[in-house]
């Protein structure tokens, strides 16, 4: 059964209180409900930003949690060292209300980072973004034996896709692309054919709904993940893990680590066949896309863990049978 929902408010109303504000107003009145904003400037009071309203000043903090029933408070303030109300915090926090910080809320509530609010040195001096030996080993050991296995019990599977795809449409059964990988490296992926053979002979470009160069049997492909199945061959390998960052071409690289902030973070682990992006995200297929599976990617590398992990496995498994996102 779900516990009480929290009542929260958040202190500020830049950038990170408007992303925070949207998050949580995407969620269900079930477990959360958020009170409003507060405000350094007293003329902003009663103004709506991104349909939340403007309830309080910081001097009138203390009364707003009171009339308001806050139990939690969300500080989402750029610079904070000239504007926090630490005497008001710290006497509510004596009262029993919890303390937050506006990234953390963001994360836990969202399941990504916030990127564009970031300063460089949360990141620098951050005890996550670290992978322990002990969780690397276990981890690699788990994909070895997995994927040997996976091979092994998907061998006739593999063997009638083949014989579709070629009665489809001819050209090969398998096909090799360069992504990156780990340590920003490229290597060479192995997929079943899903488009015709001169799919991109006008170049590389993203993948649409609806895509013409996608084959008949490539659709379906496509639909149930099943043309990622010969990527067991780069686990076993180790360019590759079963759960991680999906692979990007380096064209598409280079364009969006000049767009997009930390981009170069999610080449710290191995790629992966499944990952938190693709089974909370939709299908990307734009720099915009790709910005929001970022913050979801940074996520995973942040919070790497073998629960975490099983997690995403289940939830590939709902992915799959749904055909949610797949183009």
């Amino acid at each position: 059964m779900p516990g009480p929902r929290r009542r929260i408010l958040i202190l500020g109303v830049g950038s990170l209180a408007q992303g925070l504000s949207q998050v949580l107003l995407s969620r269900s009145k079930m477990f959360t409900d958020l009170v409003g904003l507060i405000a350094q400037d007293d003329s902003e009071v009663g103004d709506r930003v991104v349909g939340t309203k403007i309830v309080g000043t910081f001097n009138q903090l203390l009364s707003v949690v009171e009339r308001d029933r806050v139990d939690t408070i969300a500080v989402c303030l750029e610079d904070r060292r000239a504007v926090l109300p630490v005497q008001a915090l710290l006497e509510l926090k004596g009262m029993g209300i919890d303390i937050w910080d506006g990234h953390h809320l963001y994360e836990e509530e969202s399941g990504r980072l916030p990127i564009n609010d970031f300063k460089p040195s949360a990141i620098i001096f951050s005890r996550e973004f670290n992978q322990g030996i002990v969780i690397r080993t276990i981890k690699r050991s788990l994909d070895l034996s997995i994927s040997l296995v996976g091979l092994v019990v998907a061998l006739p599977l593999m063997v009638v896709i083949g014989i579709l795809i070629k009665l489809d449409s001819p050209g090969p059964v398998l096909y090799q692309q360069v992504r990156v990988g780990l340590r920003a490296q490229p290597y060479m992926i192995w997929k079943f054919r899903s488009m015709f053979t001169d799919a991109e002979k006008g170049g590389a470009r993203w993948t649409s709904e609806k895509d013409p160069r996608i084959s008949r049997v490539g659709w379906y492909l496509r639909k149930w993940r099943l043309d990622e199945i010969p990527q067991l061959i780069n686990v076993i390998r180790g360019e590759m893990s079963l759960v991680g960052p999906r692979p990007e071409r380096p064209v598409f690289v280079q364009e969006l680590r000049s767009v997009i902030p930390y981009y170069d973070l999610r080449h710290t682990v191995r790629p992966g066949i499944t990952g938190w992006a693709q089974t909370q995200f939709r299908y990307g297929a734009s720099a915009e896309d790709s910005h929001v599976k970022l913050q979801y990617d940074l996520y995973y590398v942040k919070y790497l863990s073998l629960q975490l992990d099983l997690r995403i496995l289940v939830e590939t498994i709902r992915v799959i049978l749904l055909g949610e996102g797949a183009r």
